[in-house]
């Protein structure tokens, strides 16, 4: 790996699941939407393999997802000798996936859940991924899972275009 040159970069990924989203199959669509610094550099959107069966569990698929999306573009930029700021920020509309995620000692019962949840936790645990809720309303990642309406497409579509920080947390410019 070269020597890390320049100015470090930031990450920060928004992560959505539309729960049971096909009508014919039931299966949940997963999205994806990674920045580095202010710039969006991965749009990913696609079908989950599995059925799940609550909300919970298509979003820690989403997150699972997301995660090692993440963790390519780092190894790729790491090897192009590009300095890593700090965490990967994640941003989630779903409070249990936040609070399980910083929990060890929680007992999932479906082994796909299960696999997202000790993914999710090891790459917390050692300091790579901070999880952050956010109201769904400012969810940038539900461009890429829901129909939605013309003056909300607009509005997170602006929001993906000119995303801002400010004081140390994540805002959007409303």
């Amino acid at each position: 790996m070269p020597t890390p040159l320049g100015k470090a970069v930031e990450f920060t990924m928004f992560v959505d699941a539309s729960h049971a989203a096909n009508v014919v199959t039931r299966q949940s669509r997963t999205g994806v939407l990674i920045f580095v610094n202010k710039a969006p550099i991965i749009w990913y959107s696609k079908k989950q393999n599995s059925v799940e069966t609550n909300i919970f569990g298509s979003e820690f698929d989403a997150l699972k997802t997301g995660v090692e999306l993440l963790e390519g573009l780092r190894f790729k930029l790491r090897m192009m000798g590009v300095p890593i700021q700090g965490y990967f920020y994640s941003c989630v509309d779903n409070m249990s996936v936040v609070k399980n995620s910083s929990v060890p000692e929680s007992q999932l019962k479906k082994k796909s859940n299960a696999v997202a949840y000790h993914y999710n936790c090891s790459r917390c645990a050692i300091d790579i991924l901070q999880i952050e809720w956010i109201i769904s309303a400012e969810n940038l990642a539900d461009v890429l899972t829901k129909i939605q309406s013309g003056p909300v497409c607009d509005r997170l579509m602006e929001h993906i275009m000119w995303k801002a920080k400010q004081n140390g947390k994540l805002a959007l410019l409303i």
